[in-house]
């Protein structure tokens, strides 16, 4: 029998510690570190878990090494593909994680389904609901209209039953609901504490590069918005999917921050209704759709996420405040941003926000995170401190500098040709460096005014309606 030992772990950010303490020296967290009974010698795969062992690579020439003959496993949600890369790599593993009811086990129920009508067996594992829930869910979402033959459903938080189980069935994919809820028998730990969450994915991680199943882990997230258990569990899977959106919206985001088989920062669009998540091919139009037309204080831009560019609608507004600080606040960009752009309008076009509070908003519950908004942001702000709308045909690209000058973005006529196709006539750029102005000028469409400005004051001038 391994030799047994007492570690205190802080459950908050991993830190282990001799003795136990009230604060951890590391987060700072209170009443975060618990004592953990851990085995000295954990090596729970090849003690009995199957009677498979993991096999014994020996170094090969990489010229020697053919490439494996399984190809991605095709979904019929282009969205969701989209993340992945173009379609689920055998063997491997993917952590989405998202706050509470945003729709992450809607959306892996719904991925399940399609799978298994395409003769794929599938084995969804919950360790939060019950069979019967999970049926009751199932009844209102589109995909189960389907014939569906091959997709098994368990309710199990053990994980020495599951890889049973998966033994057993031999599917091609597993979808586990959630990791913080499993828990093996050689760690004494409650479950979703560290420990558990650590072994457990490495266990299974283990298991689908050996067996050649694909597996999903839904994870929760902190309050701070990253997932639950320590860092490592990122580093572990291969792909990690984040679940965003306000619950106050119906559009979901799902976006990849990892991906050893595809595109980084690549993201699927979604609309969560009462059939489930509903796949949206043409964001930008919906995204734009409410939009008022020459309305003071609103502004378009293109942002790229991942390969995908989307035209927003960046909404600001400036009100006399009644208190000595006025405030700024930020939905949907960046708070560092919106200081700077507000100390760029104000030091260098003399425009007074010293006594105006700033409300900058992106319509639809977005985040963007590139700086080829600022244009956008601060000709939103100027047209509502001005009470002057925006020409309704115009998209503003651009990051903006302390010095008041306009810095190019990448994929510009990328940006471009989606604006055009959207119906925009003009387009306000930074300034181009002479030797690639001939070369991406072939490239840019041929029905729109693009005006290149050198700094926020000549933006601003050819933005507004004259």
């Amino acid at each position: 029998m391994a030799k047994q030992r007492i570690r205190y772990t802080c459950q908050e950010c991993g830190r282990v510690t001799p003795r136990e303490m009230g604060k951890c020296p590391q987060c700072g967290a209170w009443n975060s570190i618990i004592s953990e009974q851990i085995s000295k010698h954990l090596d729970t795969y090849n003690s009995g878990l199957t009677q498979k062992p993991l096999s014994s690579d020996q170094p090969k020439l990489i010229h020697q090494i053919k490439p494996s003959s399984n190809n991605r496993i095709s979904i019929k949600n282009q969205e969701f593909a989209r993340v992945l890369g173009g379609g689920i790599v055998p063997g491997s593993m993917v952590l989405i994680g998202g706050d509470p009811g945003v729709g992450k086990s809607t959306m892996m129920l719904q991925i399940a389904a399609s799978i298994s009508s395409d003769d794929i067996t599938v084995l969804y594992v919950s360790g939060e609901e019950s069979s019967d829930q999970i049926k009751m869910r199932s009844e209102r979402l589109d995909e189960f209209s389907n014939n569906i033959d091959n997709l098994f459903l368990v309710t199990e938080t053990n994980l020495e039953n599951i890889i049973s189980h998966i033994l057993n069935i031999e599917p091609q994919i597993v979808i586990i609901d959630s990791i913080q809820t499993i828990i093996t028998r050689d760690i004494e730990s409650s479950p979703g504490s560290i420990n558990q969450v650590r072994n457990c994915t490495t266990i299974l991680t283990q298991f689908a590069k050996t067996t050649n199943t694909c597996i999903f882990l839904v994870g929760h997230v902190t309050k701070e918005g990253s997932i639950a258990g320590p860092r490592v569990l990122e580093h572990t899977v291969d792909t990690v999917l984040y679940l965003e959106g306000d619950l106050h919206h119906s559009f979901r985001l799902l976006r990849g921050v990892k991906n050893r088989f595809g595109a980084t920062s690549e993201v699927g669009v979604f609309e969560m209704n009462h059939n489930g998540m509903i796949e949206i091919s043409n964001p930008s139009e919906i995204f734009l759709a409410e939009r008022t037309v020459e309305a003071p204080g609103s502004a378009i831009t293109v942002t790229i996420e991942g390969t995908r560019p989307l035209l927003v609608e960046v909404q600001g507004l400036a009100s006399t405040s009644t208190f000595g600080q006025p405030r700024r606040t930020a939905n949907g960009v960046d708070f560092n941003r919106l200081l700077l752009i507000t100390a760029v309008l104000t030091r260098r076009l003399n425009y007074k926000l010293s006594n105006q509070d700033i409300f900058v908003n992106i319509i639809g519950g977005l985040q963007i995170q590139e700086p080829a908004a600022d244009l956008a942001i601060a000709c939103a702000i100027a047209s509502s401190i001005k009470d002057q709308p925006i020409a309704h045909d115009t998209v503003l690209i651009g990051e903006i500098g302390l010095s008041g000058e306009m810095r190019a973005s990448r994929q510009i006529d990328t940006r471009l040709k989606e604006a055009e196709k959207l119906g925009f006539k003009k387009i306000v750029i930074p300034k181009l460096p002479k030797q690639s102005a001939a070369n991406q000028s072939k490239q840019f469409p041929e029905n729109i005014d693009i005006i290149e400005a050198q700094t926020v004051q000549e933006a601003l001038k050819a933005a507004f309606v004259m």
